[in-house]
């Protein structure tokens, strides 16, 4: 018996002694524990970073770049310093129709970009999409998503879909469905 306690005694101090020295020559030294922290200083911002970008209001809208009907690339960063009106829309969408009016008075009379995404890939033609701004006399941009990457970004259910952008880029209103000229100019009036 006394045998079997001392085999268990000498077995956990040898296991102790190996799990120490195993700790003690794996820690780091100086150098490499300064690498670790600029590592995880650089993993921390960028996850920062993109933990601020996002959909919901106080998040910094996600970038994009898409094409205009009149062929120019347009990129939502570019506005940064502007308040921005972002709506989602399609010809083919009775509130949206509803909505472009509005929009472009709206547009006409206060000092907001309006970014109009069409949701181009649900429509019958891509000339539909010129024809209606023709036909509503549609001056402000109206950009193509063609393949969908835009709206699959900003996780577009519902249409229209409005985001209203502040100077610094983040989202400070949004509403699914159409909007009238009061709660656009309210809205606006809203932001910095």
């Amino acid at each position: 018996m006394k045998k079997v306690f001392w085999l268990v005694v000498l077995s956990g101090l040898f296991w102790v002694g190996y799990y120490s020295y195993g700790i003690i020559n794996a820690a780091p030294n100086s150098s490499d524990t300064l690498q670790m922290e600029k590592n995880t200083a650089m993993v921390n911002t960028s996850q920062t970073e993109k933990a601020l970008e996002g959909t919901e209001i106080g998040d910094t809208a996600p970038d994009f770049e898409l094409v205009s009907t009149n062929e120019e690339k347009v990129k939502l960063s570019d506005y940064r310093g502007k308040k921005v009106m972002l709506n989602f829309w399609a010809t083919w969408c009775p509130p949206c129709r509803e909505e472009i009016p509005a929009m472009q008075n709206f547009y006409d009379e206060k000092e907001i970009v309006i970014l109009a995404v069409n949701l181009t890939q649900t429509e019958a033609k891509k000339q539909d999409v010129e024809n209606f701004m023709e036909k509503h006399r549609v001056t402000f941009p109206v950009l193509l998503d063609e393949a969908s990457d835009v709206s699959n970004k900003y996780r577009i259910q519902p249409i229209p879909t409005t985001y209203m952008i502040d100077s610094q880029g983040k989202i400070r209103f949004k509403a699914y469905g159409a909007m009238t000229y009061e709660q656009m100019v309210s809205e606006f009036e809203k932001m910095k």
